[in-house]
């Protein structure tokens, strides 16, 4: 009896190239960036021109690859290192064709950040912490250029001083978030190593001026974090009566700073819902070294069982 052999195994093979371009975005946009420029702009051309479609490209966060990493790396703050990121960033910003509004990175320079100035005016959110080559003269261009600025964190970022925040503030009235924190001036241990020592010796001391420039020029700031910064009662005086609109203020580690200061100058912020005040740990090894000889002063500061000696 004659047999009849079918076989049902044989599957079609799919094209993945040719998927609409209108599919592929819809794909793509799911993707972080880091998995979009090692994965499919390597695929085919098709696939490319859809990886680097503008709509992708409207906002960057870097944020989340550098926080992955469980501890910083002092490769992060090399040059070579600083000149990759100002191309991978030149990349997206090209891309963008000027739709980019949201952009969070680190260790960039001048050259991004002039770039970016010039190419993307409806810019709303930069964070550009931790970059020691981004100067005054190009936040002066992001002031300039991008007036729809409501965020702004440019924490650890020592050559941009009191001179950029007065243009901003001039300039972007629209500025709702300000975060402008310093290394942990007090005890640099954790940055030791990590950080160039050049760096770490240049924390910025002109706290007052900074914070006389952010009272003045940034009335309608909501959200402010000056973590370590120099300021005394002086510029926290001046941020309390220029900011009516804050909400949230974070002083964490300004040691300059005492507790009645802080309630005197908070008491006329009426939205102000936290306050997060100077919770200081100060290392036994340095108790009675002349640097920290100031805490014998504390007397009136803050509660003694913060001081866990």
């Amino acid at each position: 009896m004659a047999t009849t052999t079918t076989d049902c195994s044989v599957q079609t093979e799919r094209d993945w190239s040719e998927l609409t371009h209108e599919c592929l975005l819809n794909v793509l946009s799911r993707l972080q960036p880091q998995h979009l420029w090692t994965g499919p702009m390597l695929a085919c051309k098709s696939w490319l021109r859809a990886s680097t479609d503008p709509s992708l490209h409207s906002s960057l966060d870097l944020d989340p690859l550098f926080d992955s990493s469980p501890v910083e790396s002092s490769r992060w703050w090399t040059p070579s290192f600083e000149r990759r990121m100002d191309s991978t960033l030149r990349s997206v910003i090209l891309w963008s064709c000027g739709r980019l509004t949201t952009l969070r990175t680190r260790h960039c320079s001048d050259r991004a950040v002039d770039f970016l100035a010039e190419s993307c005016p409806n810019l709303e959110v930069l964070s550009i912490r931790s970059c020691p080559n981004v100067t005054d003269p190009s936040m002066a261009k992001i002031a300039i250029c991008c007036p729809n600025l409501r965020e702004l964190d440019i924490s650890y970022c020592y050559e941009i001083s009191a001179e950029s925040l007065a243009l901003i503030g001039k300039n972007c009235p629209n500025l709702r978030v300000l975060k402008r924190n310093l290394m942990n001036w007090l005890d640099p241990s954790q940055h030791v190593g990590i950080v160039p020592a050049k760096y770490l010796d240049a924390c910025p001391q002109d706290g007052d001026s900074e914070a006389g420039a952010i009272g003045r020029f940034m009335p309608n700031l909501e959200h402010l974090e000056v973590r370590f910064s120099k300021l005394t009662a002086r510029g926290l005086a001046s941020i309390s009566t220029g900011c009516a609109s804050l909400n949230y203020l974070d002083l964490s580690g300004c040691a300059n700073l005492t507790s009645r200061d802080i309630t005197n100058a908070t008491g006329n912020l009426v939205k102000l819902r936290q306050v997060v005040k100077p919770n200081f740990y100060i290392p036994r090894s340095v108790f009675h070294t002349e640097r920290y000889g100031h805490w014998d002063l504390y007397d009136e500061r803050f509660q003694t069982d913060i001081f866990r000696i």
